[in-house]
C-alpha cells in the first residue's frame, strides 16, 4: 500500500466572488482614484437635485422701495393705486394687495399701507 498526503493549504479562487474578489480591502491607486471620482459625481448630482428644489438660480427681482400712506375717508384701492400708478393700475392695485398681504379689494379709512415705488 502506498501512502497519498495532500497539501492542506487551501486555494483561494476569486471565480464568483462577487465584491470579495480582494478580500483584503487593499485597492491600488487606480481603484482608490476611480472611487474618490465616483462619490464625488455623486456628490455633485446630489447638491445640485437638492439645489433645483430648492429654487436656488431663480430669477430674483430687484428691491423695491416703498411709501407708507394712511388711507383717507372715502378712498378706495383702486384711487389709491391710480393716485401712485405710473402706468398699468390694475398692476399697481395687485402690487399693493400683495406689499400689504390683502386677501381682498377693501381697506379701511386711517389704514396704513404700503405703496411699491418702481
Amino acid at each position: 500500500m502506498s501512502a497519498v498526503t495532500f497539501n492542506s493549504v487551501a486555494l483561494k479562487s476569486s471565480v464568483n466572488q462577487g465584491f470579495l474578489a480582494n478580500p483584503s480591502g487593499t485597492l491600488n491607486r487606480r481603484g482608490r482614484l476611480a472611487r474618490t471620482l465616483v462619490v464625488a459625481s455623486l456628490a455633485v448630482v446630489l447638491m445640485a437635485g437638492f439645489a433645483a428644489r430648492s429654487g436656488a438660480g431663480d430669477q430674483v427681482s430687484h428691491a423695491t422701495s416703498y411709501v407708507t400712506v394712511a388711507v383717507p375717508a372715502g378712498a378706495t384701492l383702486w384711487s389709491i393705486a391710480s393716485a401712485y400708478s405710473t402706468g398699468d393700475t390694475q398692476a399697481m392695485v395687485e402690487s399693493i394687495r400683495e406689499a400689504n398681504n390683502l386677501s381682498g379689494y377693501d381697506i379701511a379709512a386711517g389704514a396704513r399701507l404700503r405703496i411699491p415705488t418702481a
